[in-house]
């Protein structure tokens, strides 16, 4: 693994930037305790709010994004290591620990099966964490295993990939560019087992992607469609986007995300440029006044483009992981700033203190007519962010 220099000089640099105090807000603990405790029995889990009260509405476990509620658990857990735990901060209303691994327990059976596709990588994020405070615990060992094993089992050699979403038509192999961030669970397996295979897996799939989903300008198609008798590419378009020729937010965060962290991984070079080449087209298209849009091309008229806030937390969290990585000190500042400059300017848009949310003006899905929303994952790389500015000496935790 690649470890990069003049890092502390970057660091140092950027530090001279205030990040938004409500990262550290005693209402994160608050509100998210309130939600632990609210969490239905059975269990299911929140992804996104209503728009006029922002209260939370809950899924079945059987969701892709069921893992990030108890993963901000575990992240306001690693806060309360990074900061302390006092009435001041909130943090000591609540056992973190306990609480993620509680709400942890409705995401087992999805080991034996689920209908989540590759998503299984993010179902995951909980027992990681868990693994990185107990790595001898067997019930999150088994989860990693099943799920990498989940994920390595929709991988095609002659398409290159794994499989995004399933099709009526076997032969139509369908691939988003979300699914950058799920190799991650194939990384962590491979870290515990040396099993090569998952190692390989994991380099095909994101060499793939940045021969046919990356456009030449550095932006991203969401979806690409394989043939998967000949590998050969059938059509490039969008789910979630304004069309098939723009370039959704979210689906360039991720893919700003996912190969950082390849890079991190592997200490290829060839991700670190592509992380550059991904996120230097983000931050070069955002709008003057700082707001993460839901699509970069999506038109301002007849009404005004709305923001994504879920878009801009996990761009954050992609760019301080590449300002961290990136052996330019010159560009590792320039990460930073990024980073800190887009948290400052969705706070102010989207903080919401009488919400059941952290965050409001999310997108969910814009062709689906949901939007203006609380985020469950948008909340979590929100506190994610915080964590990460306090642990690399940018923040400080009140």
């Amino acid at each position: 693994m690649y470890t990069p220099i003049c890092l502390l000089s970057a660091f140092a640099l950027a530090s001279a930037q205030t990040v938004p105090a409500q990262l550290f807000s005693r209402l994160i603990p608050q509100k998210v305790l309130a939600t632990a405790k609210s969490l239905p029995v059975p269990i299911q889990y929140p992804q996104y709010t209503d728009t006029s009260h922002g209260n939370w509405i809950d899924f079945d476990p059987d969701t892709w994004t069921s893992g990030f509620f108890p993963a901000t658990l575990y992240a306001l857990n690693t806060r309360k290591a990074l900061c302390g735990a006092t009435p001041s901060n909130g943090l000591s209303a609540g056992d973190w620990l306990n609480l993620g691994r509680a709400a942890s327990n409705g995401l087992i059976p999805l080991e034996a099966h689920n209908n989540q596709g590759h998503d299984v990588g993010f179902l995951s994020f909980p027992f990681v964490e868990e693994l990185a405070i107990n790595p001898s615990n067997q019930t999150a060992l088994d989860a990693v295993h099943n799920f990498a094993a989940d994920l390595a089992a929709r991988f095609d050699p002659v398409v290159g990939c794994t499989r995004s979403w399933g099709t009526a038509d076997p032969t139509d192999f369908t691939v988003i560019i979300d699914n950058m961030m799920n190799l991650e669970i194939l990384w962590v397996v491979y870290g515990l087992t040396g099993n090569e295979t998952l190692r390989h897996i994991a380099l095909t799939h994101a060499d793939t992607t940045i021969r046919n989903h990356i456009r030449q300008d550095g932006s991203t198609w969401h979806v690409v469609e394989y043939n998967s008798t000949t590998g050969h590419v059938i059509r490039k378009r969008t789910a979630q986007g304004f069309s098939d020729s723009s370039t959704w937010s979210r689906g360039q965060a991720w893919a700003v995300y996912g190969f950082a962290n390849m890079y991190k991984r592997s200490g290829d070079p060839k991700y670190l440029d592509t992380a550059r080449r991904l996120a230097t087209y983000f931050l070069n298209n955002m709008p003057s006044d700082g707001i993460v849009p839901w699509d970069f091309n999506a038109p301002l008229i007849p009404a005004p483009r709305p923001a994504d806030s879920s878009a801009a937390t996990i761009v954050a969290n992609g760019l301080l992981l590449l300002g961290k990585v990136d052996p330019s000190p010159a560009a590792g500042k320039k990460w930073i700033k990024a980073a800190i400059s887009l948290l400052n300017n969705i706070t102010k848009l989207a903080w919401r203190p009488s919400w059941q949310s952290l965050l409001s003006n999310g997108t969910v899905n814009w062709p689906a007519n949901n939007f203006l929303t609380g985020i469950v994952y948008g909340d979590y790389y929100y506190i994610k962010a915080g964590n990460d500015l306090v642990s690399m000496g940018l923040a400080k935790c009140s």
